[in-house]
């Protein structure tokens, strides 16, 4: 049988690591690449060298050649800037934007069937970027946030309680950013809603730095961001569909009507499979997190607007 092939764009942090845990999974042969020569070519060197210890049988290139990237089956953009100092959201949006267009072009006329999972930032909106440059169905450009984000509630949750994690199933709503959805009330241990094991004060604090994860790791960093917990979220997907597990995970999926939602990218229930997404599960809201879903639609219709996505 003949090993899946999987292209990561972008040799940075998020890209090298989900390389990393798509090898040591033995998921799939991994090519990793980037605009910067030698970058992807000596990163994936180096993990392949690791094979051995880890006793894994891939695959790995690294390359500046989308030639070299040929009938991968998912491709994973990492692609994309981080926020500097000083640096508005708006320009961030700006070069992303343009980095999103030229990569997602390039990997499609390389991989006509690819599936693609987009992680660059702002998510959602280079989601959509994505999905309209590649022309594809809703089903072949999957988002990745509401897995991390539910990682990150999940991590929480556990310690709060001391419990294995292993117990602990979360799900968070919306946009990736602040205006996230935390859904306490779907959230359990051992099928138990954690509505009934954490006092109300102590929940809303827990959602809130849920909400804010991705910058309390920034401010310790201060030269960098989040990238384990993002690439291992990201290759979560990739299994789901390499292996045809049509399991429900969080992701930015396009809406078409879906909760009172139309023609956006939006953290939703997703199940994923070997056609990618296969079914957006709708679950019934409250008044208070419909209103706070729409809130957080807003927020990412107007990302949209600025870079003409919407």
């Amino acid at each position: 049988m003949k090993r899946k092939k999987v292209t990561v764009i972008g040799a940075g942090n998020v890209g090298a690591t989900a390389a990393h845990w798509i090898a040591s999974k033995e998921l799939a042969d991994v090519v990793l690449i980037d605009v910067v020569e030698g970058v992807p070519q000596g990163k994936a060197l180096d993990l392949l060298q690791a094979m051995p210890v880890e006793k894994r049988d891939v695959a790995i290139i690294g390359t500046n050649d989308y030639a070299d990237t040929a009938n991968s089956d998912i491709v994973v953009i990492t692609a994309g800037i981080a926020r500097k100092p000083g640096m508005s959201r708006d320009d961030l949006l700006q070069t992303n934007y343009k980095i999103m267009s030229d990569v997602a072009e390039k990997a499609l006329a390389a991989s006509p069937n690819a599936i693609f999972i987009i992680v660059s930032n702002p998510l959602d909106a280079m989601a959509q970027t994505a999905f309209r440059k590649l022309g594809l169905p809703r089903e072949r450009v999957i988002g990745m946030a509401g897995v991390l984000d539910s990682s990150r509630f999940r991590t929480f949750i556990a310690e709060e309680l001391e419990v294995s994690v292993e117990n602990v199933t979360a799900f968070v709503l919306g946009g990736h950013g602040d205006t996230m959805v935390p859904l306490s009330r779907y959230s359990t241990v051992a099928g138990i809603p954690i509505t009934e094991l954490i006092e109300p004060a102590k929940l809303k604090a827990l959602e809130e730095r849920t909400a804010n994860g991705g910058a309390e790791i920034v401010k310790h960093l201060k030269t960098g961001s989040a990238y384990y917990a993002p690439s291992a979220s990201a290759v979560e997907m990739v299994e789901a569909i390499l292996k045809d597990k049509k399991k429900i995970l969080p992701c930015a999926a396009y809406l078409q009507g879906e909760y009172g939602i139309q023609g956006l990218y939006v953290g939703v229930p997703c199940k994923l499979g070997a056609n990618g997404l296969e079914k957006i599960i709708e679950i019934k809201l409250t008044a208070e997190e419909k209103v706070a879903l729409q809130k957080s639609a807003d927020a990412v219709k107007e990302l949209c607007s600025v870079i003409g996505v919407a």
